[in-house]
């Protein structure tokens, strides 16, 4: 007779009070950096938007550069560079960015914050770095130039998030996702493939 699998067991009441703590904290957290900036941004002021104590905060993250951290822990989720077309991949890579801004402001509070602190700027360098330069060294024609070219199309998803996203310039704001694609992913496709000018 098979082994019958046993249920995951269930959390804990105080496991899912901590959870929801934490979710309160990081929102309020995000909310506030991306509206104050890293340096007028205050644990008390964030723990007063989750409606907790600001022990809690220093409790969970023992610092405000410790929920900083916290905030900008960010996976891109980009595709997996083993089964991305080359040839498609300034469309893939255009869509996935902008699938990624408009479902979590986590990426436009790391921009903001980005633009006006070094740390903040320090872990978007990380990220980007860690995180694109895998899908550049698979599509790019010579692997020396993957770091260049990996910069240039940060250059454009990036620079179309301030436009639309933190700016909020009503042309940016205005174009259909399909036109921004359409715009943008051929410059990203030529950052990305075409031969070194």
């Amino acid at each position: 007779m098979p082994d019958k699998e046993l249920p995951a067991p269930a959390a804990s009441p105080a496991a899912r009070r901590s959870d929801t703590t934490r979710t309160a904290i990081l929102t309020a957290a995000r909310e506030r950096f991306a509206a104050d900036g890293y340096e007028r941004a205050t644990i008390r002021s964030i723990a007063k938007d989750a409606r907790i104590d600001p022990s809690m905060v220093m409790r969970y993250y023992g610092s405000k550069e410790g929920l900083f951290a916290a905030v900008l822990d960010v996976d891109l989720r980009l595709p997996d560079p083993v089964g991305l077309d080359p040839h498609e991949a300034g469309r893939v890579l255009v869509g996935h960015f902008l699938d990624l801004w408009e479902e979590n402001d986590v990426l436009t509070v790391l921009l903001r914050v980005g633009v006006t602190n070094p740390d903040g700027a320090a872990r978007m360098q990380g990220i980007f770095r860690d995180q694109l330069m895998p899908v550049a060294l698979r599509v790019c024609p010579d692997p020396e130039q993957a770091p260049a070219r990996a910069a240039l199309t940060a250059s454009q998803v990036l620079g179309m998030a301030m436009a639309r996203y933190v700016l909020r310039f009503p042309p940016a704001v205005a174009l259909p996702r399909e036109e921004v694609v359409a715009w943008l992913a051929p410059t990203v496709q030529r950052y990305l493939t075409a031969p070194h000018p």
